[in-house]
C-alpha cells in the first residue's frame, strides 16, 4: 500500500485540470494571434501559400531514417539518403520510366514530387523553404537556413533521377489536404493535426487575419499566390507553444527530460504531448520510484519473496532499458494502458520482455499502470488545448454546423482512449462545452503522403509523394 500511495502522489503531478485546460486555451489563442501579426513570435504561424483545400491506392514504401543520420555531420548525408530512397522507389515501381529518362532526360515528362518535410521552415513559395530549426531529435546545424527543396533537388540531380521537387509540404498541411479530400459531406476540413512521434497542426485561416502577409508581400519576401479565395493555410508549428512555460505543466520529469534533450528550452509543448517523449517521461518517473530511498516504497524491489504476490523476488537487469535515456518506447504505454488482464499479467510480461524486469509484483504493475494512464491522459488533454484554440479562434462552431478535423499519427490512431480524453477536455472548455458533439475528428491515414501528392498536382497532372 505504501507504493500505491507514493504512486498516487506522483500521479497527482500529472493532473491537468479543467481550469488548467481553459488557461491553456486562452494562452494558445493569444499566441496564435501574435504569430499572425508578426514574424518571430513563439507560435510561428507560417503561411504555406496553399490557399484552398480539396473537397472531393497509391503505391508506397516506408523507410526509417537511421538514428545516425538524425545528427549527421553534413546536410548532404541526410538528403543523399532521401534521394536514394526515391531512386529505389522509382526502380521498384516505375522502372521503364526510370531507365528511359536516366539516359535521355525529357523534363516535360519528369515526375513532380511533393516533399513532406515535418520541421519548421520559413516557406517563401510552393517549393521553396529555409529550415528554421530542427525538432524530433534531429540536429544537423549546417542545414539551418538552407533551402530544403534545393538540398533534395541537388541530390536527386546528382543521381540523374527524372524527378522535380514541385511542392514543399509540412506533414500537417498534407494531413489537412488529404482529410478534406476524403471527409464525408460538404464541410471542408479546418485542421490537419499530427499526434505521433511529434505534434503539430495546420489550419485554414481567413487571409485578412494574417496581418504579417502584408509586410511579407511589401518586402518582396513572399511568392505569388491566389488571393481570390480569401484563405491561407497556416502551419502553426504548435510544438513550440508556451516555451516560456506560463501555462504548461512542468513536473521534475519534464524538467530533466528537457535539460538533457538536444534542444533544451524549445518545443516545450511537443515534449509533453508527442510519442517521442512520452516514453522518456514515463521512464524517468519509474526510475525515480525505483530509486526511492525507502525500500518499503520503492518500485521493483522486494525485501523477500513474501513481499511479492507471485512468491518470487523482482529483479531488474543491469542493462535494463529503465536505466537508458529513450529506453522506453511509447508503444509500451499503449500496451499497459490497454491491459485489463488478471493481475495485469500482460504488463508483467511486457516489463520482462522490454525492460528486463523479472517477476514484477501486481502492486508494481498497478503503480506502472497508474503512471502510464496519467502521462497519456495529460498528453491528450494538452492536445485538446491546441485543437480548441484553433476552433475557437476561427469561430467555426458559430459559422458551420460541423467542424471537421483530420488527424494522423501513432498516438491518435493506436493509444487507447486518446480521442475520448480529448473530447472530455473539449466538454470542459468555455466556448465549446456541449458543442463538442459538432466536432468531427477523422483519421487521415498516411495523410502526409497523399496530401503532398495533392499539392504537387497544382504543378502537374502526375505526382509522386515522398
Amino acid at each position: 500500500m505504501a507504493l500505491e500511495a507514493e504512486a498516487k502522489r506522483m500521479v497527482a503531478q500529472f493532473e491537468y485540470t479543467a481550469e488548467d485546460v481553459n488557461k491553456g486555451v486562452k494562452e494558445f489563442i493569444r499566441e496564435m494571434e501574435e504569430g499572425l501579426d508578426k514574424e518571430g513570435a513563439m507560435l510561428s504561424q507560417i503561411p504555406t501559400y496553399v490557399t484552398s483545400v480539396p473537397n472531393g491506392t497509391e503505391k508506397q514504401s516506408k523507410v526509417a531514417v537511421p538514428r545516425s543520420l538524425m545528427e549527421a555531420k553534413s546536410a548532404h548525408e541526410l538528403f543523399h539518403f532521401l534521394a536514394k530512397q526515391i531512386e529505389a522507389f522509382l526502380k521498384a515501381h516505375h522502372e521503364d520510366h526510370f531507365e528511359k529518362h536516366r539516359n535521355d532526360p525529357v523534363e516535360d515528362e519528369f515526375f513532380d514530387l511533393g516533399f513532406t518535410f515535418s520541421f519548421p521552415v520559413n516557406q517563401i513559395g510552393i517549393n521553396k523553404g529555409k529550415l528554421m530549426r530542427w525538432t524530433k531529435g534531429f540536429d544537423i546545424p549546417e542545414a539551418i537556413g538552407m533551402d530544403v527543396c534545393e538540398l533534395l533537388q541537388n541530390e536527386i540531380d546528382a543521381l540523374k533521377l527524372p524527378v522535380r521537387v514541385a511542392a514543399l509540404v509540412n506533414d500537417t498541411v498534407g494531413t489537412l489536404m488529404a482529410r478534406s479530400y476524403t471527409s464525408p459531406g460538404k464541410t471542408k476540413t479546418l485542421i490537419g493535426a499530427i499526434f505521433g512521434t511529434g505534434t503539430n497542426g495546420a489550419y485554414v485561416e481567413k487571409l485578412d487575419r494574417v496581418k504579417k502577409m502584408k509586410a511579407i508581400d511589401e518586402a518582396g519576401g513572399g511568392a505569388n499566390y491566389d488571393k481570390s479565395t480569401g484563405l491561407m493555410v497556416i502551419n502553426s508549428e504548435w510544438g513550440s507553444f508556451d516555451n516560456a512555460l506560463k501555462v504548461l505543466p512542468n513536473t521534475p520529469f519534464d524538467v530533466a527530460l528537457d535539460r538533457e534533450s538536444v534542444n533544451p528550452g524549445i518545443q516545450m509543448f511537443e515534449k509533453r504531448v508527442s510519442g517521442m517523449f512520452l516514453g522518456e517521461i514515463l521512464r524517468r518517473a519509474l526510475l525515480s520510484l525505483h530509486q526511492h530511498p525507502d525500500a518499503g516504497i520503492a518500485l521493483f524491489k522486494d525485501k523477500t519473496s513474501h513481499d511479492n504476490d507471485i512468491r518470487s523476488t523482482t529483479t531488474v537487469g543491469e542493462d535494463s532499458a529503465l536505466f537508458k535515456q529513450w529506453g522506453i518506447d511509447t508503444s509500451f504505454l499503449s500496451i499497459v494502458e490497454e491491459d485489463q488482464s488478471d493481475h495485469l499479467r500482460i504488463t508483467k510480461q511486457t516489463l520482462e520482455r522490454e525492460l528486463k524486469i523479472e517477476a514484477a509484483s501486481t502492486e508494481d504493475c498497478v503503480a506502472v499502470k497508474m503512471l502510464v494512464h496519467a502521462i497519456g491522459k495529460r498528453a491528450a488533454r494538452l492536445s485538446a488545448v491546441a485543437l480548441a484554440g484553433v476552433i475557437i479562434s476561427t469561430n467555426k462552431l458559430q459559422e458551420d454546423e460541423m467542424v471537421d478535423v483530420g488527424v494522423d499519427g501513432s498516438l491518435v490512431e493506436y493509444y487507447p482512449g486518446f480521442e475520448e480524453y480529448i473530447r472530455e477536455a473539449f466538454r470542459e472548455i468555455e466556448g465549446i462545452g456541449e458543442a463538442e458533439k459538432r466536432i468531427r475528428i477523422g483519421l487521415a491515414k498516411d495523410g502526409s503522403g497523399l496530401g503532398a501528392a495533392l499539392i504537387a498536382l497544382v504543378a502537374h497532372d502526375s505526382a509522386v509523394p515522398l
